[in-house]
């Protein structure tokens, strides 16, 4: 008997006893319940895959945090701006092209002045809409870090 007695001891001091500590401010103790269509939930099931952030958690952003603000697929985003650079590239790269033939042309004396000044007014324009561009960009990038 007194083995069994030992054996049981021994088994109570092998008890977990630490753990996660308890929360004491913060801790989401209310539930509130919310009735969906099949079709929305399909939606909010759709997104939480597609997001990879538990429907709570689309929720709560969505309710408190911003309701202007829009949940946004990073990987489908960070493509659209991958995109988007490559076409600023491409686009740079013909600016450039167009520059040197417009100069060796120039060399020769066979560069009409109305080819010049609307060469000029595409480039400005064009640095315009990539300031524009540049801007709008910023703007995500600070919305997506809130």
């Amino acid at each position: 008997m007194s083995k069994i007695r030992n054996s049981f001891f021994l088994m109570d001091n092998l008890k977990n006893k630490g753990g996660r500590p308890r929360l004491t401010a913060g801790k989401r103790s209310v539930k509130i319940v919310s009735r969906f269509t099949d079709d929305e939930y399909k939606q909010i099931l759709a997104l939480e895959k597609e997001l990879g952030i538990n429907r709570s958690q689309i929720i709560r952003t969505r309710v408190l945090h911003n309701a202007e603000m829009i949940v946004v697929n990073s990987k489908e985003l960070i493509g659209h701006l991958d995109s988007i650079g490559a076409e600023m590239g491409r686009a740079g790269n013909n600016i450039n092209q167009l520059a040197r033939h417009a100069n060796v042309i120039k060399l020769k004396g066979d560069l009409p002045p109305a080819v010049a000044e609307k060469f000029n007014s595409l480039l400005e324009s064009y640095v315009g809409m990539q300031g524009v561009l540049e801007m709008s960009l910023r703007k995500i990038i600070r919305m997506m870090a809130k």
